[in-house]
């Protein structure tokens, strides 16, 4: 039996193009002691992987030219020869793109949900957007918070937590479906398309009172815009900067003063400085999941040898939820 699996071919300049990839097959690897063989059922596609198969340094090591491409999947174990996993459990691996792989990190999952949602809303992206808004953006009642890319799988849920805790929430989103689908499903009280030319006017009309929290996803005019906005005191999460991910030159901020002006906390989201206090979120993400009061939307390819395609879709904002990859 043989496993198929992408790597990383070469490093894009600019625009990553599904030529940076390449599909390979090799033998199915042997679990060794402390180890599961896991065939993977789905892939999750991130706008992190873009900073991986970059050669900038960043808060983890980048994939090696002829490496697996990196990404978080999920399972079912084949064969065991770890303590506590046996052949038949579901898992949460981070073992790329492929459909086999053996590994000592796999979680169990042990919740009902949809397999694809521990990738999505009770995933990374959960544990993003629980973290995220509330250590970081601490949002009051009352207050006004503002979210880009709300349609996708962060910014999803970042506005529903924010709804359930009372704050205002305004989405920005490209292209009339998505908004008018993160204000009637997600429940958003307004939604600003930034495709539409006018997102100054716009945003500013969504938010009279300006804005308190902004759960940053996109960067450059997108942050640029908001930064006209920012009320004194001011929390802004800074979770991604996909806009900016595959320019040749760096965006040029103008409203940068403001940081200074409104005295504005402005800090980086990285996950995993949250590790400890996964299950914390899980359990209250769950809630909400059965008590439907979280919804969740995905965007699923087919097949592995789609992978690529499906990342340079996600990084121009092609996908609508969560990018997810159907493995089998």
């Amino acid at each position: 039996m043989d496993n198929k699996r992408v790597v990383l071919a070469s490093r894009p300049s600019g625009w990553v193009t599904e030529e940076n990839f390449r599909l390979e097959t090799a033998p199915v690897p042997k679990p060794a002691e402390g180890e599961v063989l896991v065939k993977n059922l789905w892939l999750s596609l991130d706008p992190y992987m873009r900073g991986r198969i970059s050669d900038a340094k960043s808060y983890v090591k980048g994939v090696d030219i002829g490496e697996v491409m990196v990404g978080q999947t999920v399972g079912q174990v084949v064969e065991s020869k770890h303590p506590t996993l046996k052949a038949g459990d579901h898992v949460l691996t981070p073992l790329g793109w492929q459909l086999y792989g053996v590994t000592r990190e796999a979680s169990k999952i042990r919740g009902d949900a949809p397999l694809s949602y521990y990738l999505g809303c009770l995933g990374m992206p959960g544990m993003t957007a629980y973290f995220g808004l509330k250590e970081i953006g601490q949002p009051k009642p009352g207050e006004t918070v503002v979210v880009s890319a709300a349609s996708g799988a962060v910014g999803s849920v970042v506005g529903q937590l924010a709804k359930s805790w009372g704050a205002r929430v305004v989405g920005i989103a490209g292209g009339p479906q998505k908004c008018a689908y993160v204000k009637d499903e997600l429940g958003f009280d307004a939604c600003v398309d930034h495709k539409a030319g006018n997102l100054h006017r716009d945003l500013k009309e969504a938010c009279p009172k300006g804005i308190d929290v902004l759960f940053e996803n996109v960067g450059a005019e997108s942050l640029d815009t908001c930064l006209r906005l920012m009320n004194v005191f001011s929390r802004i999460i800074v979770c991604g900067l996909i806009a900016e991910y595959n320019l040749t030159e760096p965006y040029a901020y103008r409203n940068m003063r403001s940081v200074l002006v409104n005295r504005i906390r402005m800090q980086g989201m990285i996950v995993f400085d949250w590790r400890e206090r996964y299950g914390e979120a899980l359990k209250d993400l769950s809630k909400m999941v059965q008590e439907k009061s979280l919804k969740t939307r995905e965007s699923v390819v087919e097949g592995l040898e789609n992978a690529p395609r499906g990342l340079i879709s996600l990084l121009k904002g092609g996908n609508f939820g969560k990018q997810l990859v159907k493995l089998a």
